[in-house]
């Protein structure tokens, strides 16, 4: 077998290993290749092997920790921030100023067009709010804040829930709660040498179970050494297909949750701005995602 890692791998064991570790092949990951040879792959379940380009080793995920730590606490900001009566740009200001304070970059800025600095979407915004001084947060709004944080070009990416004032009604109170409790029960589906497909299924019947329903048009995604890696992180999936999750991948679980049902419609104008499409509320939680030996480990938050 060891024979047939080489001859696939073009490494002996005693060569640097292929994760940039600067440990020898059979020190860092040749064990792992062995496993990762022995898998059988079923094509009707869509399985696939991950790429070596989204695995990282222990520097890696050190840096994607410190990017982080930066945008952990620029979501502490919004929390301190967001209130009745503040315009949703004078959050972007606030989100800007303190990642480039820290000599980060603000991602999302110009990502594929996008023109502000953070994501901010309110109430039937599902996600991609744009940041404007028109838009003024009142009493009860439910609010999504989405950041990603480049620090040397090692990415982390998280958003929370906010309610301004503090109180709402029960039902959209209930919809924020119950969108936190569906992707901790996808996080807590993740199992090394396991499956994407094992988060979606996850928040599916979680979901179901509460009576909502989850947007299927968008999804999480890798991240860490760029802002969008695979795999494609459907939270509408059935167990054991897609993509095998392994030690040192990084991913996102971002589930998007309607009251109503799960249409979504782009803002024409805008060409970012996604609405639920019967104007029910929408809520998300996200976290960045480690997967480790044993099981998981929470970065971004």
């Amino acid at each position: 077998m060891k024979g047939w890692i080489r001859s696939i791998m073009g490494l002996s064991r005693n060569d640097a290993c292929w994760c940039g570790s600067g440990k020898k092949y059979k020190k860092c990951h040749a064990d792992f290749d062995e496993r990762l040879s022995e898998i059988k792959f079923r094509r009707d379940l869509g399985q696939m092997r991950p790429p070596r380009k989204i695995i990282n080793n222990k520097e890696d995920i050190r840096k994607i920790k410190e990017s982080a730590v930066i945008n952990d606490a620029v979501l502490d900001l919004m929390a301190e921030m967001i209130k009745p009566g503040i315009d949703t740009v004078s959050l972007d200001d606030a989100a800007k100023n303190y990642i480039e304070s820290h000599g980060a970059i603000p991602a999302c800025l110009n990502f594929e067009g996008f023109p502000k600095n953070i994501c901010v979407s309110v109430n039937d915004v599902v996600c991609h709010g744009i940041p404007s001084k028109n838009t003024i947060l009142k009493e009860g709004d439910i609010v999504n804040v989405d950041v990603t944080t480049n620090l040397n070009g090692y990415f982390a990416d998280a958003s929370r829930m906010y309610i301004v004032g503090g109180k709402t009604t029960p039902e959209a109170q209930r919809l924020v709660d119950t969108t936190k409790e569906i992707m901790e029960v996808g996080i807590a589906a993740i199992r090394p040498w396991g499956w994407v497909g094992d988060i979606g299924a996850a928040c599916k019947k979680r979901t179901k179970e509460a009576g909502y329903s989850v947007v299927t048009a968008l999804g999480g995604h890798g991240v860490g050494k760029a802002f969008h890696l695979e795999p494609y992180v459907a939270h509408y999936a059935d167990k054991n297909t897609g993509m095998l999750l392994v030690p040192g991948m990084v991913l996102t679980v971002e589930p998007m949750i309607n009251q109503g049902d799960y249409h979504v419609d782009v803002d024409k104008k805008d060409g970012w701005t996604v609405r639920t499409h019967d104007g029910s509320l929408s809520a998300q939680w996200e976290k960045t995602v480690l997967i480790t030996e044993t099981g998981t480990e929470i970065l971004a938050k």
